[in-house]
């Protein structure tokens, strides 16, 4: 899989939130979204994955078959991010079966296997909107990385999650990546993007 930026703007009303971003995503590579609060982050990672069409530039995304359509990239991300909320009157159990409807497993996981990696079997049958913040954080990401998808997308990952929280976030990562797969972290924060081998700062794309 690949990911072609090509002279790609964004901007709302008159104000140009990044312009002029020429950047490549390929498999097997971890990328990190970098800049302060407010600059343009979650914006880029919307227009990455097709949520946001760019005001200028084009996206070309690319695997071994060919060129993937904007409009059918979806079935290759996975997004974990605070704007996109779980479904509160949902049990877990649900929540889980209702994702993968619409996702494959990655391979290798099930329903088991990712009960066993939240370690919240014991609330499977509890309605999420009983989850503490740190809760609901693990399931999203969960969610994402055991996707059989080959764009994972994560925004502010460690939010609302404590120092147990981050290491198992880490863990998780490490257990989830592989030489398919694209992970591109949102963040200012380098607790979440230490393993990134690559960064972008929105901030050299402001003119």
């Amino acid at each position: 899989m690949k990911i072609d930026l090509q002279n790609i703007g964004r901007r709302f009303n008159r104000e140009w939130i990044f312009r002029a971003v020429n950047y490549r995503f390929e498999a097997g590579k971890c990328y990190a979204i970098l800049g302060p609060n407010g600059s343009g982050k979650s914006t880029l990672l919307k227009v990455i994955v097709g949520n946001l069409t760019p005001s200028e530039g084009s996206i070309t995304y690319e695997n071994t078959q060919g060129t993937i359509a904007v409009e059918d990239i979806f079935a290759q991300t996975a997004i974990a991010t605070p704007y996109v909320e779980l479904i509160e009157e949902f049990t877990l159990r649900e929540q889980i079966q209702f994702h993968f409807k619409f996702k494959n497993y990655l391979p290798g996981f099930s329903e088991n296997s990712i009960l066993e990696i939240l370690g919240l079997k014991q609330a499977l049958d509890k309605p999420i909107r009983f989850f503490s913040s740190g809760m609901k954080q693990r399931v999203k990401l969960v969610l994402a990385c055991c996707s059989d998808a080959t764009i994972v997308l994560l925004d502010e990952p460690t939010s609302n999650l404590d120092l147990a929280g981050e290491a198992w976030y880490l863990a998780l990562i490490e257990r989830t990546r592989s030489p398919q797969r694209i992970f591109i972290i949102c963040s200012n924060q380098p607790k979440e993007y230490s393993f990134c081998e690559h960064q972008i700062n929105v901030i050299d794309f402001k003119k």
